[in-house]
Parts: C-alpha cells; structure tokens; sequence
C-alpha cells in the first residue's frame, strides 16, 4: 500500500517535497512518479530503479526535480524545486517489483493515492 503526500500550492519559483510511504520495503521496487494536469493525459515524471540506482526523468523536469528513497522509511521522495505554473497536476507515486524502470504508466501495477500540486502566484 502506498500513501502519497506533501502537495499543496506554493508561488512559481518555489519548492516541495512529495512523499510516498509504502506498507513494506521498497528494495526491489522500481519507484514512479507520475502526474496528470487538467484535461490532460497522466505523465511520468520520474522514475528510479534500486537495483541498477538508475533515474530517468522526462525532459521538462530535469534539472529541477530529484527523486531519492529512505531506505529506512520505506518512503520515496520527489523534491521539486524551481516550480512552474505548467507543474500545476494531480502527482501520483507507483511501484513495480522490477529490475529497472521506465516512465510508463501501464508498467506500474500498485499505484498510490493522488497529491495535488498547483503552481500559481
């Protein structure tokens, strides 16, 4: 089970930090982080895969968005920084018990619940 949080509406430029706390360990787990804005299909952000520490992130958040796990805690974190009004979405975290990842949303198959961002001055 996955439990997202920490969304919430913050001036453009700004900072958060999205979590997702997992029910069990997340070692084997390959991590996605997946969006959707309104009138729009659901995105992939990024993804992590523990077992090769490889991270793929799509294009329009590269450079400002950093996705890291606490191993300790069972929980993945998305810190978004310098934060656009076109960030505005509904942020969904997924999980796969996979080698690798992909920013694909039919690859995932235990989602957690939505967090809403919203960008706006």
């Amino acid at each position: 089970q996955l439990q997202a949080s920490g969304g919430g509406l913050v001036q453009p430029g700004g900072s958060l930090r999205l979590s997702c706390a997992a029910s069990t360990t997340l070692d084997t787990y390959a991590i996605g982080w997946f969006r959707q804005a309104p009138g729009k299909e659901r995105e992939g952000v990024s993804c992590n895969s523990n077992y090769d520490r490889n991270t793929i992130s799509t294009d329009s958040v590269k450079g400002r968005f950093t996705i890291s796990r606490d191993h300790a805690k069972n929980t993945v974190y998305l810190q978004m920084n310098s934060l656009k009004p076109e960030d505005t979405a509904v942020y969904y975290c997924a999980v796969r018990a996979a080698p690798g990842c992909i920013l694909r949303r039919d690859w995932y198959d235990n989602w957690g619940q939505e967090t809403l961002v919203t960008v706006s001055s």
